[in-house]
């Protein structure tokens, strides 16, 4: 076996193990933003509006950002 060849065998291992921790990170992912969508659902259930609540905080932001630059 030539020194080519142990290099394409490392990087193809390299890409397998690599693709297995995106596929499990993926999952991972899809597990926290069910979650996500289950906080919402009940924050909505309970009367929080968040649209109305990060459209505040934008303009908070932007504010201070606008105090910042004058």
């Amino acid at each position: 076996m030539t020194n080519n060849d142990e290099q394409i065998g490392f990087h193809k291992g390299s890409l397998a193990t690599l693709a297995k921790e995106r596929e499990e990170f993926i999952k991972l992912l899809s597990i926290v933003e069910q979650l996500m969508q289950a906080h919402i659902e009940a924050l909505k259930k309970l009367g929080v509006d968040l649209e109305a609540e990060a459209k505040k905080a934008q303009e908070t932001q932007k504010k201070g950002l606008d105090d910042q630059v004058a």
